[in-house]
């Protein structure tokens, strides 16, 4: 086994040289403990997995949460420190960052995974699936930088026809994103998973919870890793949720984070990535009579009568008009947040410069005379 097994390469060698010089060691977090972390870093050959926690410094540094060590994250660990457990000094730039906004009214990113090369969206045919939801989920991975892959699972419970349509559907929200109708029951469709799993190359697997996530990593896995089904009151094994991410290396190569099942997808991307999601929206936009058309009653507006003619679903394009606004509402958080970030570094500032000029003052009155 080799780092490159876990994601490593020559932009995380090339950024890593000067703590390579301090003596620390390179290692991946593969799980949050909410007070350690899960680290895996490689000695002689083989991985070796270790109970770790984050400097002060590595803490204090971070602007907000989602600048703390994540799973799927690179880190320089200490070895050699005092502490009862390897010590974080640093943090890697992440090359990609799944994320999105965290529940409630909080303008605070929450990162799912970092450094994914891959985001699998796993849902049904049946009452899971959701175009508009699926729609969050493209934008959401489209910021991230990773290649978005869609199951739609289970399809052993559903007509064989709703279940293509479902794809065909998926299909037209996203060409680039590749879609495959699954059952980890019936283990039918699952080989085009080979496809992506290969050495170094990480996959993270979202969706909701029942769709069968824990089921389908269980068969990547080759065993019961996560227990699913009812529980066996005499071995205590059975039915698992997952509740906390968590990154898995496999035999044969590739890696998966697995993360707990996502109820809401609210939003933690920008305009741009938004108007990407939906191209065709854009292009009916700029055919509209004037170029400050709120799409409304307006005259001559390209999309109302797109809605009107069939040729645009009036479902997507409200789901269009809903991301737009929950989007820029929090733009206006985040720049309110900012301020008064702003405001208050100005303000600890004025303190410390006053307080230096105190201490100043009051060592100049003991300092004795010539």
């Amino acid at each position: 086994m080799t780092l490159a097994d876990l994601g490593w390469n020559e932009a995380f060698e090339k950024e890593f040289t000067p703590f390579h010089q301090k003596g620390w060691k390179p290692a991946r977090l593969i799980r949050d403990n909410k007070i350690t972390y899960g680290a895996l870093l490689v000695e002689g050959r083989k991985f070796d997995e270790r109970e770790v926690i984050m400097s002060g410094k590595v803490y204090h540094d971070a602007e907000t949460d989602a600048d703390l060590p994540a799973v799927g994250d690179w880190v320089a660990l200490d070895m050699a420190s005092e502490e009862e457990f390897p010590v974080i000094r640093a943090r890697l730039a992440r090359q990609t960052c799944l994320s999105r906004k965290a529940a409630g009214n909080s303008t605070e990113e929450q990162v799912i995974a970092a450094n994914v090369t891959v985001v699998v969206v796993v849902t049904d045919a049946g009452s899971d699936f959701s175009a508009r939801r699926m729609e969050r989920f493209f934008a959401v991975i489209g910021r991230s930088g990773a290649k978005a892959v869609v199951l739609i699972n289970k399809s052993d419970l559903f007509p064989a026809a709703q279940s293509q349509e479902a794809a065909a559907a998926i299909r037209a929200l996203n060409a680039e994103a590749d879609v495959h109708v699954t059952s980890v029951e019936k283990r039918k469709g699952l080989k085009v998973m080979k496809d992506y799993l290969k050495p170094g190359i990480s996959i993270a697997f979202i969706g909701s919870s029942g769709v069968g996530k824990s089921a389908l990593i269980n068969y990547l896995l080759g065993d019961e890793f996560q227990w699913t089904g009812e529980v066996n009151e005499i071995t205590g094994k059975g039915r698992h949720t997952t509740t906390a991410r968590e990154l898995m290396v496999l035999r044969k190569g590739g890696i998966v984070i697995d993360n707990p099942g996502i109820k809401e997808v609210q939003m933690w991307t920008d305009e741009t990535t938004l108007r990407e999601r939906f191209a065709d929206i854009e292009d009916l936009a700029r055919q509209c009579k004037f170029h400050d058309c709120k799409h409304g009653k307006d005259a001559g507006c390209a999309i109302r009568t797109a809605v009107e003619q069939g040729g645009l679903a009036a479902e997507r394009y409200q789901g269009f008009l809903k991301l737009d606004v929950e989007i820029e509402k929090l733009r206006r958080l985040r720049k309110k947040r900012q301020m008064t970030v702003e405001r208050r570094n100005k303000r600890d500032h004025k303190v410390k410069a006053r307080n230096r000029s105190d201490r100043m003052e009051i060592d100049s009155e003991l300092k004795p005379r010539a």
